[in-house]
């Protein structure tokens, strides 16, 4: 569950998007990678991002127990600003300064964080947590259909389309269509499903927008955190009323899911992607779903019939195909 901008565009991904809502970070041209050999093996990282990121919906989860979703999002927003705050610091860098920078980090903020965020965290009153990961791994077959208005290098191709078509199967086997969709909750499946569309528009918006501003890839994702916690800070008490308590379960949720999934996952994502490129890395996306359902099952007793792993397997297959390159054509000699 990546959720800060990055001003490049990504290799292999949505994020205009990867195989989740999971976007993959790349570095930024601006921002040369740091030196030196990483003290912890990239495999050993790239397992606990895969945990960090699919425990990331069981958080959520468990802080619908003691607090309305606005503030969950809010509270993940803050942990997570704090996070890169410090690490701004001990790095000395300093947030972007141009006024038309932040202003497009407000964008990308909302769409790529204070909503989705909060989406997430409305679906996950009425449906269960292995259901919203799996809506989450649509997110690159809503960005292959908006890439193909927005960005004019991402041509549509026979096989593409056909990841699309087998996405949608995949989808119609999660909601267990031939039931007539009875066996979940509409409005929250919709709900996550459009919040995995606001993270496809939101990393269009980023490859547009900031693609050469100048600043650090830390320091724009600090900045977009830190908007984006001002936003919910707004809103959060205009659309439900302050928590009258902190249960300390539901407290630390939100703290697990900010600090480790918000803001600690960002700086071991970005390390990856570094180290080992962000096609590498973005095979985390086909991991976490499983993640999260194994979670959710075992951890909060949610049912899991046989459509759902089935249609993840179906929606992860068909992302996949949306995200491969058309094969340049050889020259005539």
């Amino acid at each position: 569950m990546s959720t800060v901008a990055t001003p490049t565009p990504p290799s292999n991904s949505s994020a205009a998007s990867t195989p989740s809502t999971t976007p993959v970070t790349p570095a930024p041209a601006a921002a040369a990678p740091e030196q030196g050999r990483p003290a912890v093996d990239w495999r050993i990282r790239f397992g606990a991002l895969t945990l960090i990121w699919g425990f990331s919906f069981l958080f959520m989860k468990l802080g619908t127990d003691g607090f309305a979703p606005p503030y969950i999002s809010f509270g993940r927003m803050l942990f997570g600003t704090a996070v890169l705050a410090v690490t701004l610091a001990v790095k000395r860098q300093r947030l972007p300064r141009r006024a038309r920078t932040w202003a497009h980090l407000a964008v990308a903020a909302f769409l790529l964080n204070a909503l989705p965020f909060t989406l997430f965290a409305y679906s996950e009153l009425t449906i269960s947590s292995s259901l919203a990961a799996i809506c989450n791994t649509t997110t690159p077959l809503w960005g292959m259909v908006l890439s193909l208005v927005a960005l004019s290098e991402d041509r549509p191709t026979r096989r593409r389309f056909a990841g699309l078509g087998l996405g949608f199967v995949g989808v119609l086997t999660v909601l267990g269509a031939w039931q007539g969709f009875s066996g979940q909750d509409p409005a929250g499946t919709v709900m996550a499903l459009i919040a995995a569309a606001s993270y496809a528009v939101g990393w269009i918006y980023v490859r547009r927008m900031l693609s050469d501003t100048g600043d650090s890839n830390l320091a724009l994702s600090g900045g977009q955190l830190l908007i984006g916690t001002v936003q919910l800070a707004i809103a959060a008490p205009l659309l439900s009323p302050l928590p009258g308590s902190l249960p300390l379960v539901p407290l630390l949720a939100v703290f697990a899911l900010g600090a480790l999934g918000t803001g600690f996952a960002f700086l071991i994502q970005y390390g990856l992607v570094a180290e080992v490129g962000p096609t590498t890395a973005t095979l985390i996306t086909y991991f976490t779903p499983v993640v999260a359902t194994g979670a959710g099952v075992a951890l909060l007793g949610e049912s899991l019939t046989w459509n759902l792993p089935v249609g993840a397997v179906i929606v992860l297959a068909g992302a996949a195909l949306t995200q491969t390159k058309a094969r340049p054509k050889a020259r005539q000699p």
